[in-house]
């Protein structure tokens, strides 16, 4: 897919991308809840790793949805100095080593618990917990294109994604005048931005948006 910019800052553009619950270090994610399927804990951190600097360059960006590292704080060091691009941190319930260490903390460009971001004319809710009701929910385009999303993890592929999309479908068929006098569906354009369902790889929120649109269709 061709690099189109998210932003032109001092001269040069870049990308920005994102990505949640990569557990580097966290074997037993290998044969249970995801069932990642690698042999060993260091063949997982390996693969991941391909797949991220084979997408990001030098000066890309990638916000990381939360649950980045199970590892020591040297552990996590190590991975950090092996990945390309700025990185930044919405924090997840199994970042606890990173939140303590503040070596760590000054790896990122910022570490927070909830962000809004703008990503190419639209607004990026972001947190490691999925949020039903987000700011920003009802803004669409002229041509009902929406406007905002909200990008989470937390839940991986479990039973608890699956209600997530089950409430979305409800919500987008439950019918009410908005404030412009037309019935419609409400909005709902929440991704859950779990790594293995992009094999690892960190996207856009183009790419995010593509993936979740073949997802739905059963591509």
């Amino acid at each position: 897919m061709r690099r189109k910019p998210t932003s032109t800052n001092k001269g040069f553009t870049y990308m920005r991308f994102y990505i949640a619950d990569n557990h580097f270090y966290h074997a037993i994610l290998n044969t249970s809840m995801d069932k990642r399927g690698f042999d060993t804990v260091e063949e997982m951190n390996e693969y991941m790793i391909e797949k991220w600097n084979k997408k990001v360059k030098k000066k890309d960006e990638v916000v990381i949805i939360g649950d980045f590292s199970w590892g020591s704080e040297y552990e996590t060091c190590q991975i950090l100095d092996r990945l390309k691009g700025k990185l930044y941190l919405v924090t997840g319930n199994h970042d606890k080593t990173i939140m303590k260490s503040e070596k760590l903390k000054e790896r990122f460009g910022w570490v927070k618990s909830y962000a809004e971001l703008s990503d190419n004319g639209r607004k990026v809710v972001l947190c490691h917990y999925p949020m039903l009701f987000y700011n920003g929910q009802y803004r669409l385009s002229k041509n009902d294109v929406p406007l905002t999303y909200m990008l989470y993890g937390h839940v991986h592929d479990t039973d608890d994604q699956k209600l997530i999309l089950s409430f979305q479908e409800q919500i987008r068929n439950y019918k009410r005048v908005h404030m412009d006098g037309v019935e419609r569906g409400i909005p709902s354009n929440m991704i859950n931005c779990f790594c293995k369902y992009s094999d690892y790889e960190p996207l856009t929120l183009d790419e995010w948006i593509e993936l979740y649109s073949k997802r739905e269709i059963g591509e």
